[in-house]
């Protein structure tokens, strides 16, 4: 087995959503940077793929993601730019369910706190409004204009490339067995091809985080996923520029869409699918009838128009954490390796901030953006 002779400022595990981020933010203050991904840059094993991932400024799940929310949007906005690619689409976003569930009050609770401009909408407004949607008449929503979507798979590009430009070497197809301290206080990471030696070291590996540190077992617990697409009777009705993305919480359970983009048909996905925990290396990636059901039962209920021929279905994973908040933070006995994990099914539409955070945290060991509810030691 080879041993590079280059030392690395930072070697970066994982160059999906998060990982790519990384590897562009760290080249970006001119480190060198080496990345390593086990499959495809980009790929569909494990959870930065599906089309389409949903933005939204208007934060349900704690006002404390808003000051990363908004730095996230100028960051994919100054991605756009750079490159050429469309990696942002704003439709609008719906955040609805009864007038006391947490989707609704909290997301008008972050509006709110945070001045971030909205509308209160009934749900019998949202009918009339956007077409499409069928929501019960009693229900309340937000409505925030700048919601919207990221493409994840044209992110990981766009972030790969941007990196590769500055002078960060990506490698794929490179599947990451262990990592050590060296004795001087760097790591020296062992892959099926090789081993790497770098002043330090970010684990951005998704659902195997686990499987390489061990402070993360229990603490960033994989789980299957699954999303349908389904062809509306009419297309045009759920274009992007008709149709917002949406999270409804309803007595089925919690649910999540989208716009028609990019490939035929509705997508949606359930949040906690089936409950299953899994092992990201053996699991059943197959989407089945039972996994349809779930999903064709809400979409003939809540947006019947779209109802129409399975086009696609797909599975795919959430690392979930106890309290479903991240984990961004330095491991305890290893300062010089950051870890971002625990995404709990609503983090890609942060990987740019992430991306950012992490270079903070394995360069200065800090981040000027608040990050005390994200630390590992709230699980002690």
């Amino acid at each position: 087995m080879s041993v590079r002779d280059d030392r690395y400022d930072v070697a970066v595990v994982g160059v999906g959503g998060m990982g790519s981020a990384t590897a562009y933010h760290l080249a970006d203050r001119g480190l060198d940077v080496v990345g390593l991904e086990r499959y495809d840059i980009p790929h569909s094993q494990g959870s930065s793929h599906g089309i389409t991932r949903i933005i939204r400024r208007a934060y349900y799940e704690h006002p404390s993601y808003v000051p990363l929310i908004e730095r996230a949007y100028d960051l994919w906005d100054d991605l756009a730019d750079e490159t050429g690619r469309e990696v942002i689409h704003r439709t609008g976003s719906i955040d609805a369910g009864p007038v006391d569930n947490d989707v609704f009050a909290g997301s008008k609770r972050s509006c709110e706190e945070h001045d971030i401009p909205h509308e209160v909408l009934t749900g019998a407004e949202v009918n009339e409004r956007f077409p499409g949607y069928e929501l019960p008449e009693e229900y309340r929503a937000v409505y925030q204009e700048d919601g919207g979507f990221i493409v994840p798979e044209q992110a990981i590009i766009a972030h790969t490339e941007a990196a590769q430009a500055r002078g960060a070497e990506i490698r794929a197809r490179e599947r990451v067995e262990d990592w050590a301290e060296t004795n001087d206080g760097g790591v020296r990471v062992r892959t099926d091809r090789g081993v790497y030696v770098a002043d330090a070291l970010v684990l951005a590996a998704g659902a195997w985080n686990y499987k390489l540190a061990d402070a993360l077992d229990g603490l960033a617990v994989p789980e299957r996923q699954a999303l349908a697409w389904f062809q509306p009777e009419s297309p045009a009705t759920f274009a992007p520029e008709e149709f917002p993305v949406w999270n409804l919480s309803v007595p089925e359970g919690r649910f999540y869409g989208f716009p028609v983009h990019d490939v035929p048909g509705f997508k949606l996905g359930k949040y906690h699918h089936r409950d299953e925990e899994v092992d990201p290396d053996d699991f059943d990636r197959e989407p089945n009838r039972a996994d349809e059901a779930i999903l064709r039962d809400v979409t003939e209920k809540y947006f019947p128009e779209a109802a129409g021929p399975t086009m696609s279905l797909a599975t795919c994973m959430f690392t979930n954490s106890p309290d479903e908040h991240f984990i961004l933070d330095t491991l305890p006995d290893h300062p010089q390796v950051a870890v971002g994990a625990g995404f709990s099914g609503h983090g890609f539409k942060f990987a740019s901030v992430i991306g950012e955070i992490l270079a903070d945290l394995v360069v200065d060991g800090e981040s000027d953006l608040p990050l005390d509810m994200f630390s590992l030691d709230r699980f002690e």
